[in-house]
């Protein structure tokens, strides 16, 4: 862990860690075996998937049951805890809730001149695909967050991909998230391959207009290989917080919300950046103390002996400008003002306020989404949201009166550029016939 140190005192190959840490770090070997089983897929289809799943998955499957039918999603119902059912609702609600209010209208047209008249339609894609990784955990919040917002935006078919365990089925408490979200087709796929096959469309799965939703390496760098073929997401690498504190901040709140993220992955970032060194040290002591107690220590301790820091800033403005350039995936104020934090602050994915707004309350329950740009996209992306799956067309209707409030800028532009068919295509309009 760097610190804690004063932000000024970084050495540059310190500082250079923090501030170009890269979103996925993808290996030649990953990029060269990720090809093959993408080209593989194309060609063969079911039968590479089938194949693929074997090997990696360690389960046999047929193209019959690759498709979750209905009795295995009634089935993982009863499976799963009614609390956890409960919950699940309640989240997806509360998803559903946030993204309904970032809708635009299905149509907009006013008049910007006399004679032109300007607006937009806003449909939704047809087809989603969502990823919903497993591996070292489950991810039933990842299909709320994924789902829900594609349905809300009105995406007529969106179909799930998620590996099977060793039993040959999907955990019930990912199916039971999908079902609730309203996923119109799971698959039992995971990886690149899962990928592969929904940019392609093979004999079972099939092909969509846009991919979406998080992954390991393998699944990033499918994404990267597809991307000309179908519309996918941001790439999401490791997730990552920055808390910035002043001296009014809980030290044990900070120390509790840098080990909560660093649990996610050895990769992960946790940084404290604050204006007292007091706090510095304590959230120091403390984290020493949420490594040993933690279930997952071993993974908390690898993250932030590599990734974790904690910074002291000689001002407020010297700490905001770290801030935005760091552009935290996750940001947290626990600042006296935050107001006047926020008026200053450029970069980040989703930003918590006080002492009571953690992380993980974004993560599953406020309905914000918690799909965010990670290793500095947060400079000019924002996180998935319902605006991702719908797509906005521009109508234009103009008079004869309008159209011809604009022939000279159109004549002056285009024949400089050389069009003499644009100023004909206008002029003659004006023309006795």
């Amino acid at each position: 862990m760097i610190g804690p140190k004063k932000i000024s005192a970084l050495t540059s190959l310190e500082r250079r860690r923090l501030l170009n840490r890269s979103e996925v770090t993808v290996s030649r070997r990953v990029f060269d075996q990720v090809r093959r089983i993408v080209g593989e897929v194309e060609r063969r289809g079911d039968h590479a998937l089938l194949e693929y799943t074997a090997k990696y998955n360690r389960v046999q499957l047929t193209a019959q049951s690759l498709k979750v039918n209905p009795t295995e999603l009634d089935e993982a119902l009863t499976q799963v805890p009614e609390r956890v059912v409960k919950a699940l609702r309640a989240a997806a609600d509360g998803v559903s809730r946030f993204h309904s209010r970032l809708l635009p209208p299905d149509f907009w047209m006013e008049e910007i001149s006399p004679g032109i008249r300007l607006g937009r339609v806003r449909r939704a894609i047809d087809t989603v695909g969502v990823y919903i990784p497993g591996g070292r955990a489950i991810y039933p919040s990842t299909a709320l967050m994924t789902v829900v917002p594609a349905k809300v935006a009105g995406v007529r078919r969106v179909v799930a991909c998620s590996p099977p365990s060793g039993d040959g089925k999907i955990n019930p408490v990912v199916l039971t998230a999908l079902k609730i979200s309203g996923a119109d087709e799971v698959y039992k796929v995971g990886g690149a391959q899962a990928i592969a096959a929904m940019a392609y469309g093979t004999e079972t799965v099939p092909k969509v207009d846009k991919i979406v939703g998080p992954g390991n390496v393998y699944v990033a760098a499918a994404k990267s290989l597809v991307r000309d073929v179908v519309e996918i997401d941001v790439q999401a690498g490791p997730s990552e917080v920055l808390v910035l504190a002043d001296g009014s901040a809980d030290p044990w709140y900070v120390a509790l919300d840098l080990a909560s993220q660093a649990e996610h992955d050895p990769d992960s970032y946790a940084v404290l950046v604050t204006m007292s060194m007091e706090v510095g040290l304590n959230v120091w002591e403390r984290l020493r103390l949420l490594q040993r107690e933690s279930t997952r220590s071993s993974i908390v301790s690898r993250s932030l002996r590599y990734n974790g820091a904690i910074l002291v800033a000689g001002s407020l403005d010297e700490a905001l400008s770290f801030v935005n350039d760091f552009a935290p995936e996750h940001f947290e104020l626990m600042v006296e003002d935050p107001e006047a934090c926020l008026r200053e602050l450029e970069n980040a994915g989703s930003v918590f306020i006080g002492s009571f707004s953690p992380v993980s309350a974004g993560d599953y329950a406020t309905g914000a989404n918690h799909v965010l740009p990670t290793g500095g996209k947060a400079r000019y992306r924002s996180g998935l949201s319902v605006e991702d799956f719908f797509k906005l067309i521009t109508i234009q209707r103009l008079t004869k009166e309008g159209l011809s409030s604009l022939r000279q800028t159109v004549r002056s532009i285009a024949e400089v550029e050389g069009f003499e068919g644009h100023v004909r295509a206008i002029e003659e309009r004006f023309c006795q016939r």
